[in-house]
């Protein structure tokens, strides 16, 4: 999709294991985006300058990211990566779907609203299983440094590709895919 200011639209996704980048490849083609694969991994494996060379060569937009901590508490590479691309011109992050783990020592970030499993769109917070909590902090181990960075959505989401088998790839990664669409939905590249 042509923009006018050159900024490539990239949606983030703060998990990059091999089951979460089948569903984040599927969920990319289902809305029409790219996905830079090789963003995935536990952690992270690419610096933030890398990745937006990559980003910068995708034939079109949205590009989806992927960044992981691997449950490191602190600043980890995935962190890192994000705020290189939150600090880069060329870059506009459309949202961060956040996704929920058992981490344990983090302070979480509120989200806008969360996709449950069965695919319902909820004000509250989910669990990794996709499950509605109480509250509306999601804790993962790749979300608290959202809260310093600024982000237009931020979509609270379980286990990519899991969550009960409800977001397999086999079945079109449903519920990832539609936390990516509500985020375009939501964003300025958006077209009626």
């Amino acid at each position: 999709m042509e923009n006018s200011d050159n900024k490539r639209r990239v949606i983030l996704v703060t998990d990059g294991d091999r089951i979460a980048k089948k569903a984040v490849e599927k969920a990319a083609l289902r809305i029409g985006g790219r996905c830079i694969s090789k963003s995935a991994g536990n952690p992270t494996p690419m610096s933030g300058r890398s990745i937006i060379e990559l980003i910068k060569k995708a034939p079109y937009d949205p590009v989806v990211v992927m960044v992981d901590d691997k449950g490191n508490v602190g600043m980890g590479n995935g962190e890192k990566v994000i705020v290189d691309l939150a600090k880069s011109l060329d870059i506009e992050i459309l949202g961060v779907i956040a996704v929920a783990s058992n981490t344990e020592g983090v302070k979480g970030v509120d989200v806008d609203f969360s996709v449950t499993k069965d695919g319902n769109i909820v004000e509250n917070t989910v669990d990794k299983y996709g499950t509605i909590c109480a509250g509306l902090k999601i804790i993962g181990d790749t979300v608290d440094i959202l809260e310093s960075i600024n982000v237009p959505v931020i979509v609270g989401i379980g286990d990519p590709g899991k969550m009960d088998g409800k977001d397999c790839r086999d079945k079109g990664a449903p519920i990832i895919t539609k936390a990516m669409k509500e985020i375009i939905k939501r964003s300025s590249m958006h077209m009626h």
